[in-house]
């Protein structure tokens, strides 16, 4: 008999060590259903596998081109952790991965998690994988497979990350980005009402000085609290970018996703180096939440700008005669949407006023 298998029962396991593999095997059968839920063309099997698959020929693209993004939410979920709540934290991910997606012109295909905990709960898995696969259905991506990790040991019990990696398509030569913004060219803004997933590190210092503050009102008389403020979950953008980009064609130029880097950080990814962006401030509404940390930080506005959406979400480069065919479609993804600008000579820039 091989020395392995004489060893008695008893001593030590793997789940006094810090992995419980019941708890991981319960949060699977909890989430499979969920998972189904936002199958479309293209998926091949269910969850359990060693790989989940995917079929390009459901695309109907002739020369389909692969586009992919990885991502997570950031310090947002230290704040989720502190108020227990984790039901939208999924639908920040997705929000993260497919955005990203169509800022090239791609459609979401397909999104794979990652969930690392210091103790698995598969209560808690099933939430967040819940709001994964509600952000899921709204992107129109199926969820074909994930990785669920137990650091025990490592992690602190009650810590958590989520990240993912999402795959979307589009046709060989359609590409959009620098290379098709034109001087002149109409900025469309699609609102934030939220921080959405970035940020988050200055915002919980200024905002959270002491973590009872949670429950207190956001700012001075409002009926919300600062739990529910930074905890509001992000817009998936999306649904409506592919709306424009059915109804204008090649006359959307460009995308660029607010995230990491405010404004000023992120607008120029979209533009050529011989051109500006021009942004009118007064043309979008900033929600108090980011009057509120700047007041309460004495951030500068150019800070705020770096670092925050300040209410632009998303901003698309459009030919200048397309701009209302283009509002038109996102106003019926129920996304609100301005002209807040437009595109000038200059060195890849932004210009705000």
């Amino acid at each position: 008999m091989s020395r392995l298998l004489d060893q008695p029962a008893g001593g030590q396991t793997y789940a006094a060590a810090g992995v419980d593999i019941a708890a991981g095997d319960e949060a699977v059968e909890r989430i499979k259903s969920v998972v189904a839920s936002t199958n479309r063309p293209g998926v091949m099997g269910s969850i359990g596998g060693f790989g989940g698959a995917f079929h390009l020929g459901a695309t109907g693209l002739t020369n389909p081109v692969l586009i992919s993004s990885a991502d997570g939410v950031g310090t947002k979920l230290h704040v989720a952790r502190l108020a227990n709540r984790f039901s939208t934290i999924g639908h920040d991910l997705v929000a993260m991965l497919v955005d990203d997606l169509v800022c090239v012109g791609a459609e979401p295909m397909f999104l794979l998690d990652i969930i690392t905990v210091g103790r698995l709960v598969p209560s808690r898995i099933e939430e967040i994988v819940t709001s994964i696969a509600d952000g899921c259905r709204v992107a129109g991506c199926a969820l074909i497979g994930g990785e669920t990790a137990e650091h025990g040991g490592v992690m602190h019990p009650d810590d958590i990350d989520v990240a993912g990696f999402a795959v979307g398509a589009l046709e060989e030569g359609t590409e959009m980005g620098p290379h098709r913004v034109l001087k002149g060219d109409l900025l469309i803004g699609l609102a934030s009402p939220g921080i959405r997933s970035n940020g988050y590190t200055l915002a919980r210092s200024v905002l959270l000085d002491d973590e009872g503050r949670l429950n207190e009102p956001a700012w001075p008389g409002a009926s919300v609290t600062v739990a529910d403020e930074l905890l509001r979950p992000s817009v998936i953008y999306a649904p409506a970018v592919l709306a424009v980009r059915r109804a204008l064609g090649a006359d959307l130029h460009a995308a660029a996703h607010i995230t990491g880097g405010g404004i000023v950080g992120n607008v120029p990814r979209m533009l050529p180096e011989h051109l500006d962006a021009h942004i009118d401030l007064e043309t979008f509404e900033t929600p108090e939440i980011f009057f509120e940390i700047q007041r309460r930080g004495q951030v500068s506005s150019d800070e705020m700008l770096r670092v925050f959406n300040c209410g632009l979400g998303m901003t698309l480069a459009v030919a200048s005669h397309q701009a209302d065919a283009a509002l038109a479609a996102i106003a019926t993804c129920g996304i609100t949407a301005s002209v807040v600008g437009s595109v000038k000579r200059g060195n890849q820039g932004v210009v705000v006023a």
